[in-house]
């Protein structure tokens, strides 16, 4: 399946094929895709090369670990437990070299994290990242300790069928991929410049 995009510029065609759909088959993940996929995000730019994203993630054969994970996600993004992977992204927030808060860690996850989804859509995956789920019950139920932060959670797998949805996902799912134009979004050296 496939999403409809408008571009004014081109792009690379791995930017344009990617997308987030909330149906996915039942179709399993290897273990080896899953690798080259944080391989992908191990090779991300860094604030002082402090590499401060860290990863945690299930398969759904596995799936005591795959409930830890999915229980969660709020209630919204239910869907996701029909991935064939989760996972979390959490960010180390200060610098192993001198101890100082880290205030780019946030941004050098996300940097690591678009490394992951592209190499997803290299390999014919698809990737859904969320905002929705419980930090706190994660902190508790994944062990991660102090100093680190989780920024968000991802669903892996290959697409299935829309109609597996309930209807207001499935109008989201066939909906057209829509961005701001870019005159909203960049400005020429001064704020609000066209």
């Amino acid at each position: 399946m496939e999403t409809s995009t408008e571009n004014n510029l081109k792009i690379h065609t791995l930017i344009e094929q990617r997308w987030s759909p909330r149906a996915f088959s039942d179709r399993p993940v290897r273990e080896e895709q899953l690798e080259a996929l944080f391989e992908a995000a191990r090779w991300a730019p860094s604030a002082m090369n402090e590499q401060p994203w860290r990863f945690i993630y299930a398969t759904s054969d596995n799936r005591e670990s795959f409930e830890r994970l999915a229980n969660c996600l709020v209630a919204g993004n239910s869907w996701a437990k029909n991935a064939a992977a989760l996972f979390i992204t959490v960010a180390k927030k200060s610098y192993d070299f001198n101890g100082n808060p880290n205030g780019h860690a946030w941004h050098d996850v996300g940097l690591a994290t678009g490394n992951l989804l592209l190499q997803a859509t290299d390999l014919g995956l698809h990737v859904h990242l969320m905002g929705g789920f419980d930090a706190a019950k994660a902190r508790e139920v994944l062990g991660i300790p102090e100093g680190f932060e989780p920024v968000s959670m991802g669903a892996v797998g290959y697409v299935g069928e829309p109609e597996s949805l309930p209807e207001n996902l499935r109008e989201r799912e066939l909906a057209p991929r829509v961005r701001k134009p870019l005159n909203e979004l960049v400005f020429k050296g001064h704020w609000e410049q066209k």
